[in-house]
């Protein structure tokens, strides 16, 4: 589990393609300091697993599952992706809970600058729009952020300077894609709601009723 803050932006130093998926060798700093075998690493939204580390870099290995439903076939030599390593239950949890499991890929389509802060556009797959509400949570590269707008399945999100600072989102062209989680505790409900097994008097319509859908 993350939280969605960020704690470095690592570059990648190189990739190393074979049939089993894709070896990442990323440099880093700060996330090394208490690095071990089999740790668990957020690299832009995406939990990864060190499978060697040395001075300043370490090495994951993305399946071909991995490599299916994120953006690290788009990554390349020099690339920055956000990095944070598994939350400690003795902080406080200052983000949000992210399980480091991708739903899908968003687009980003464009941003606009209000003076302080900087509001990016992203479009997914319609599939996934129920998955985000108006101020609801929500993680791209692995950063915790606020849904501040919705339109069908184009979504946005403020981003504030020191934000923008620490996280490769404010390098994102048109077009660029991001890794994408959406809150887990909706997929839960849903899961619930459409099983067989519920027994429950809490249906869609109960929901409805009382303002919550």
């Amino acid at each position: 589990m993350f939280t969605g803050l960020i704690e470095e932006q690592g570059e990648v130093k190189n990739i190393t393609e074979s049939p089993k998926g894709m070896d990442l060798v990323i440099n880093c700093k700060r996330i090394l300091e208490d690095i071990k075998l089999g740790a668990s690493i957020c690299v832009n939204g995406a939990c990864q697993s060190v499978v060697e580390f040395g001075k300043n870099f370490i090495k994951v290995q993305a399946s071909n599952e991995t490599l299916n439903v994120t953006n690290f076939n788009h990554l390349k030599k020099g690339d920055k992706v956000n990095l944070e390593r598994a939350l400690t239950l003795n902080k406080r949890i200052d983000g949000h809970i992210v399980s480091g499991h991708i739903d899908c890929l968003g687009e980003f389509i464009g941003a606009k600058d209000d003076g302080f802060s900087k509001e990016f556009f992203f479009k997914i797959p319609s599939e996934f729009s129920k998955y985000v509400i108006y101020k609801g949570s929500i993680a791209l590269n692995g950063v915790s952020l606020t849904i501040a707008s919705i339109n069908d399945n184009v979504f946005s999100v403020e981003l504030i300077p020191i934000t923008l600072k620490e996280v490769n989102l404010s390098s994102l062209k048109k077009g660029d894609i991001v890794n994408v989680e959406t809150d887990m505790i909706s997929k839960y409900v849903e899961k619930i709601l459409n099983s067989k097994d519920n027994k429950s008097k809490i249906d869609y319509s109960f929901l409805a009723e009382n303002g919550f859908c």
